[in-house]
């Protein structure tokens, strides 16, 4: 479906004329959805227009979306975003930090408010303020792709590259920018980049393409324009409304006067998600497993980043539970955990310890096909650095009592590749009852063979798979600690159905926790896992790189 779109600048509260030149404009070209950019209400927002808007008194003639800019929204409005009620007819929030898909499939990616630099990690807790952190950014990268990315501020060095930007004498004093939005930019490709401008003036920079482009002419060439529009009404006169055709057909040639992108990063990346799987920070229960296991192209097709409770973009995400962001993978304690705070209590350990490591990027398996060979390898890299900061941490907080157990299920219908990490007492893994107690299990479940296999991305090996890492870190008295265990690899075909409780329950009947294999029969609070997050974050510390 085509969409036609109308953009504002920043409102600044003039809601009555500025959505009445709206209805003018819509009746005359019939427009799918407006966006605001920037503020829509003003830091001194007049108290009469407000209550006209939210008593529906000023019409908005198509849907309009909008987020926060610089300035708090106000307090009425903030309490019906809060309580989940429309703000007012046509009125919609995006919130902070989301993606959002229109009825007529324009995906909207959005950012709104500017970086919080006292925050150094982790993601908002709130979707209001004026502000966001870097992990909220970094969290977005997982939508994959955006037809239309919405940021309060600039991405940085957007300016570079642009005869536009030097006859205007735009640079970084220009306007508050943002690395993380750059690259925020440089990994969705966006058809557009709107965003409010900082004075009277509008910067519509050339259109630019990626460093590097995949040859596949059927896409085409990866196109952005950014769009930064006066404010509504300034006395400069200058452009403060903007509207447009979105047009999904491939661009095979960039248009006159289009540059190279201003980011000077190479992204080669080719990233896709298949079907089914798992939910949330947790392990699915085998017991919704399809009867029909056969792949097939027909299939319902798998949940967006903005419904996979693995991805940080999805609004709905338990981001409590989120421990720390790194550049391309995160950590988070698992739903539902198998161990408590008091399984490892006198080792130290005041936190389950349960963890998942997940890729940002909303892909179905760690792969040089899903992600491009650099990317690939990158991600695989930090996941293997976040595994083994926590095996450091476990072991020195344990005094070499725990070690630690890591396993990936990769399957071509996964909804999003992820790891989970557990510790274990040390003499299961030194004593080879780890590694017998997962081939054992295997075996009496008939899912395969296990062999010896150290291996990083998944197109290493053919097919679907399952992969565990043992470890352990014995006392040594001359060398302090000497490492054992091994990387066990176990390929199942379509003709296997296989048990996604599989490895939880191997651990469950090792650590004698069987009372616990269902993630859904030990599900916390919010308040415990919240607890449980922050013990973990004071006990990582030392370890932690992001």
């Amino acid at each position: 479906m085509t969409a036609k779109i109308f953009v504002f600048g920043s409102i600044n509260g003039q809601l009555q004329p500025a959505f009445s030149k709206l209805s003018t404009l819509h009746a005359k070209n019939a427009f799918s959805f407006a966006i605001v950019t920037g503020n829509l209400f003003s830091g001194v927002q007049d108290d009469g227009q407000l209550t006209q808007l939210l008593d529906g008194q000023i019409q908005i003639p198509c849907p309009t979306y909008f987020t926060v800019g610089t300035v708090p929204l106000p307090t009425r409005v903030a309490e019906r975003i809060e309580k989940d009620e429309e703000v007012a007819p046509n009125l919609h929030y995006l919130g902070k930090r989301s993606t959002t898909k229109t009825s007529e499939g324009v995906r909207i990616v959005t950012l709104g408010g500017l970086l919080d630099t006292d925050i150094i990690a982790g993601l908002s807790k709130e979707q209001i303020s004026p502000f966001h952190t870097e992990g909220d950014a970094k969290s977005l990268r997982g939508a994959n792709n955006a037809d239309i990315l919405l940021t309060t501020a600039w991405p940085a060095d957007v300016w570079k590259n642009s005869p536009k930007a030097k006859e205007m004498s735009i640079n970084s004093t220009t306007a508050p920018s943002s690395q993380a939005i750059a690259e925020l930019c440089e990994a969705l490709k966006p058809k557009y980049h709107l965003s409010m401008s900082p004075g009277e003036f509008c910067f519509e920079r050339e259109p630019f393409f990626p460093e590097k482009v995949e040859e596949n002419q059927d896409k085409g060439i990866p196109l952005t324009r950014f769009i930064s529009l006066a404010p509504w009404g300034n006395a400069a006169k200058a452009k403060s409304m903007y509207a447009f055709t979105l047009n999904r057909d491939a661009i095979i040639v960039p248009p006159t006067g289009s540059t190279i992108t201003p980011f000077y990063k190479p992204v080669a990346t080719k990233r896709s998600a298949d079907d089914a799987g798992f939910l949330r920070f947790s392990h699915v229960d085998s017991r919704h497993e399809r009867k029909n296991h056969k792949r097939h192209r027909e299939r319902s097709p798998p949940p967006g980043p903005e419904r996979c409770f693995f991805c940080l973009c999805n609004p709905n995400l338990s981001t409590h539970m989120v421990g720390c962001i790194g550049e391309v993978a995160y950590l988070a304690t698992a739903k539902g955990p198998l161990t408590t705070s008091d399984t490892y209590k006198e080792h130290g350990l005041n936190f389950p310890g349960h963890f998942v490591i997940t890729p940002v990027d909303h892909l179905a398996t760690l792969s040089k096909t899903e992600l491009g060979e650099e990317q690939a390898k990158t991600t695989f890299q930090e996941m293997k650095r976040f595994r083994e900061s926590l095996q450091s941490m476990v072991s020195t907080l344990s005094k070499h009592k725990l070690g630690a157990v890591t396993w990936e299920i990769s399957r071509a219908r996964n909804i999003h590749a992820h790891w989970q990490f557990l510790p274990v007492p040390i003499e299961l893994v030194s004593k080879g009852l780890v590694e017998a107690g997962f081939r054992v299990l295997a075996e009496d479940m008939k899912l395969g063979k296990f062999v010896v296999k150290d291996f990083e991305t998944a197109n290493e090996v053919e097919g679907d798979y399952f992969r565990v890492w043992i470890w352990g870190e014995e006392d040594d008295e001359k060398e302090g600690g000497k490492a054992i265990g091994k990387s066990l690899l176990m390929q199942f075909g379509e003709e296997i159905r296989f048990d996604l409780q599989y490895p939880r329950k191997v651990m469950a009947k090792l650590l004698k926790l069987e009372n616990r294999t269902f993630w859904q029969d030990v599900v916390q609070t919010e308040e415990e896992e919240t607890a449980e997050v922050a013990a973990f974050r004071e006990a990582f510390k030392e370890w932690n790189f992001t």
